[in-house]
This record gives C-alpha cells, structure tokens and sequence, in this order.
C-alpha cells in the first residue's frame, strides 16, 4: 500500500452513509498552517469533506513536525506527534512566503479555493503582502480565516505578542480561579484547550460565513482571538464574580465536584443541587447526611466535604471507579471514571464510536501511533475513511500542475528562486 492520499485509515463507521458523500464536498480549503490551533480545524473541516492544501515553508515546514516524539516518515523526515494528530486528509505544498515568488504563486492559487486560512501571529501575513485585503484583492468572494492569539480586526495592547494554548488559557482567568492556595498555577491542565477551543470557533466562523457567501455573493474576513475564545470558555469566571461569587483560590465552588477514591482508581462526582444531594448520599450508604445541619446549605457542603470524603471512600472501598459510577448514574447523581490512557483506549464507547485512529508507523515500530477520531457523528454521514498526515512538500508538483497549469519548467525555475521546495 502506498503512502499519503492512498494510505487510508480505520473503518467506515455509519457505512450506510458512505454514499451519500460529506457535508462539505466542493469546499476548497489553502492553509498557511502551523502547529495546532488552525491545523486542528482544517482537519476536522476535512474529515467534513473539505479538501484541504496545507502550505509549509519548504526548509522546516509547519513547526509542529519538529515536536516530540516523532515518527520517521519515508522521505526521512520527522513528522512530530502534534503534526500527525492534526494533519490527517490533507495534502503538503512547500512554498516560502516571504520570496516575491513564493508570495505570487499563493496570489495565484486563492481564487482556486473557498477559504484561505492562516495562524501566524497576529500581522505577520499581512507584512507579507498575503492579508486578507490582499488576498481579497484578487479573490473577492473570499471567506478568509486568521486564528492568532489577540486577533487582527482591532489594536490591542498584546499584538506582538506571541501565542501558544497555555498562554491564552492563563490570561483567561481560569489558572487562578482554579489555583490552590500558596501553589503555582498548573498550566495546561486539559492538553490544548487553548487550540482545540479556538479552532471550534474557527470552524463556526467559516460556516455562518460560508452560508452568508451563498446568501449574498459576499466573502468576508473571520478573524478569531486565542484570547477571546479562552474568555469564553472559561465563562464562569468574570459571570460568577459580577454577581458576587469571589471564592479564594482553592475554596471552590458552592457545590460538590471533586474526586473520590475507588478500588481502583479515582472518580468524579458533580452535585450542585439539593435533590441531588439527597441522592448522592443515600447512595453512599449516610442518608443520614441528608438532614444533617451541618449539610443544609450548600456551603456546608464545601464546609465539611471531609466527612462526605470518608464516607464515599467507605463505600467505595470495593467497587472499582466504574462500578461505583454506574450505582450513582444509576441515581440520577452525575458521575464518571478518571481514566488512565490505556483505560481511554480500551472503553468500550469509544470503541463505538469509532474515536480513535491508529496511524501504522513508517519507521519500524510495530505499534501503531493513536489519535482521535472525528467526534462529529451525523446520520448522513460515514466516518472516515482518514488518510495519513502528508510528508513535506509531497504534493507541491501535483497541485501546482493541476491547480495553475504549470509544466515541469515552470516548476524547475521556481525551486531554483527558492520559491518553493
């Protein structure tokens, strides 16, 4: 079996809808990409069915190729794990943006495609002469997508500044809120939210913009903050304190959602209503709790969650994490396992699912390298299948020959430029 567009990956889920096609056939995606927040979202825009041609520069590529660990692809370069989990069903071009050349050729090539879409830092392609006026300059109806972290439509205070996931997560407010007392924030507590969470907006924004493309003839620029999107995540924060809810850090929230101990490993518990409460504890074998004083409020849930701590650990005591979540859903009491990632793998739900993929290695080592699957389902729609995270550069031939008609000289002189790779 081949490598890249014939590699495919992982079985068709829903097959029935296999024939029905994909909900963004025809949607033609050009994405000066790199690391995750916009690979992220032209992947999931691609296993939609949109066809998606990612731009790299032609020494180092997109950066996320250069992160740990790696996998040896054939070409003999490395392909890092943020790379292979966000670039599968696309297809590589090298082109160096900031050549005169490099730059012409992206001119050339975005009347071919529905979006262009970039995540370089906030600016930096429109010093390059490839922003959204520039490209709309030659392509009007253009839906044109800018992920940075502070945005482009407006000035801000922080537009020279560089933005990874975690950096937009703390300015949220969330690391403090969340923060114990006399201890550090712990960054990055849920992988890259600060990506993933931005790259949804993303995808909103090109689809509202798309249908309103389709209503009026119109494209428009869709410029999406790190920033922003983190606030939004992180809603409760400014919500609960302009309505008096100012807990230090540590104290939490007026309502039991915290970890207890199993046979086997930890599990969560979420009750924040009285009735719940009631529920919660009679399940645990105190009903006795449930008209105790100390219990009436839902401060003095906080106050003493010592005692509910020892009686859950009591009770759970012989049950596995999953057993005990199953008695208290069982309930009504909203519960669920903390899983290891050999436990996540192995569930049968996702199992079910179909969410994950397991990309063969191309350097030797047996086990297969494992990464989400798409966590869209829609009845008119097959899952997959994926196909494998493109090498550098590996259809720039292809493309610039289909898309711009250009012949093996053409291509020739514009590697001599150094215009592409």
């Amino acid at each position: 079996m081949g490598y890249g567009l014939h590699m495919q990956l992982g079985d068709i889920g829903n097959a029935g809808a296999a024939a029905e096609g994909k909900p963004l056939d025809g949607v033609r995606i050009l994405a000066l990409e790199q690391m995750q927040a916009l690979p992220y979202a032209t992947q999931l825009l691609a296993r939609l069915g949109a066809d998606v041609i990612k731009v790299e520069h032609p020494s180092s590529g997109d950066l996320a190729r250069g992160s740990m660990p790696t996998m040896v692809q054939p070409d003999g370069g490395k392909a890092g794990a943020t790379f292979l989990r966000n670039n599968l069903n696309k297809r590589s071009i090298t082109v160096d943006l900031k050549n005169p050349a490099g730059r012409e050729l992206i001119l050339q090539l975005a009347p071919k495609f529905d979006i262009v879409a970039e995540n370089f830092k906030g600016g930096a392609l429109t010093r390059m002469g490839l922003g959204y006026d520039d490209i709309r300059a030659v392509h009007p109806a253009v839906v044109y997508l800018s992920i940075s972290g502070f945005g482009n439509t407006v000035e801000t205070p922080y537009g020279a500044w560089p933005a990874y996931a975690a950096v937009a997560e703390a300015m949220s407010g969330v690391y403090e809120w969340k923060r114990q007392p006399h201890q550090p924030p712990s960054v990055s507590p849920v992988g890259a939210l600060g990506d993933i969470g931005t790259a949804l907006f993303g995808i909103i924004g090109v689809l509202a913009a798309l249908r309103h493309r389709d209503n009026t003839g119109l494209g428009q620029y869709v410029d999406i903050s790190m920033f922003d999107a983190m606030v939004s995540f992180a809603d409760v924060v400014v919500n609960w304190w302009s309505m008096g809810e100012r807990p230090e850090p540590g104290a939490g929230l007026k309502m039991i959602m915290d970890g207890f101990m199993a046979s086997d490993g930890w599990f969560i518990v979420q009750c924040g209503r009285e009735h719940e409460f009631e529920k919660f504890v009679t399940v645990i074998g105190a009903p006795q709790l449930a008209t105790d004083s100390r219990f009436a409020t839902r401060e003095g849930w906080r106050t003493h969650i010592d005692v509910i701590r020892q009686a859950v650990l009591v009770w759970a005591a012989d049950k596995t994490s999953v057993q005990a979540c199953h008695l208290l859903s069982s309930a009504g009491v909203a519960a669920g396992p903390v899983l290891s990632a050999q436990q996540v793998m192995d569930d049968p739900h996702i199992d079910a699912r179909n969410m994950l993929v397991r990309i063969p290695r191309t350097d030797g080592i047996a086990e297969p390298i494992v990464v989400p699957g798409n966590p869209v389902k829609m009845t008119g729609m097959a899952d997959g299948p994926d196909t494998m995270p493109p090498m550098l550069g590996q259809h720039t031939d292809s493309v610039l020959i289909s898309e711009l008609g250009l012949n093996a000289d053409d291509i020739a002189r514009l590697r001599n430029v150094g215009a592409i790779g």
